[in-house]
């Protein structure tokens, strides 16, 4: 297990599930949500979605041996989910669905699972795995927490400081981001497994 710091594997991963996750981008869900009366916990989603990352951080390696999977070969597949949540931030399509969870506590479904910790942000980390030391991932993740957390809090106050154009601004440049993140990581890891 790779335990170092370096600030530079920090901020490179901050930026990657910063854009993944995308809390400014779900906003508009979050203030639907306060519009139909659901109480949204800011430190119960923040921390149950810093949990539920530490989960799959630490038991992912197992259970993609449990499959017989090498983590290069689920960073590439990792590649091709990332490519396609930046897809749909840069061309504005729906690939994945979002709204097909069952329904229960908001603060669970859908803001932890899958809005903050979803299928692409967990699969985002994993794949970061493969480049990046744990600690600094670990460091990378909580500081996200503290933005999920802060959006969560101030989300009316944030709409209409920054306004629907700008986060419609960001959603774009941070779709561009992610789009060349996952062509390094794909090109990366499929030449460590055609080395093999």
């Amino acid at each position: 297990m790779q335990l170092y710091l370096s600030i530079r594997e920090i901020a490179s991963a901050f930026m990657v599930m910063f854009a993944i996750i995308d809390i400014t981008g779900s906003t508009p869900v979050i203030l639907d949500l306060q519009a139909k009366g659901k109480k949204i916990e800011a430190g119960k989603a923040a921390i149950g979605s810093f949990l539920l990352f530490m989960f799959f951080l630490f038991a992912g390696n197992w259970m993609l041996a449990l499959f017989g999977v090498e983590i290069q070969e689920f960073a590439t597949a990792g590649a091709l989910v990332i490519f396609a949540l930046a897809l749909e931030m840069i061309l504005g399509i729906e690939i994945f669905r979002y709204n097909d969870s069952p329904t229960g506590s908001p603060t669970i479904v859908p803001l932890i699972f899958p809005l903050i910790a979803g299928a692409g942000a967990l699969t985002t980390m994993l794949s970061l795995r493969a480049e990046y030391s744990v600690l600094n991932i670990i460091i990378a993740i909580a500081l996200n927490m503290v933005i999920v957390y802060i959006v969560l809090r101030k989300v009316s106050w944030i709409e209409k400081v920054l306004g629907k154009g700008t986060v419609y601004v960001l959603r774009k440049f941070f779709g561009i981001i992610l789009l060349a993140m996952s062509v390094k990581l794909f090109a990366t890891n499929i030449m460590k497994i055609l080395h093999q």
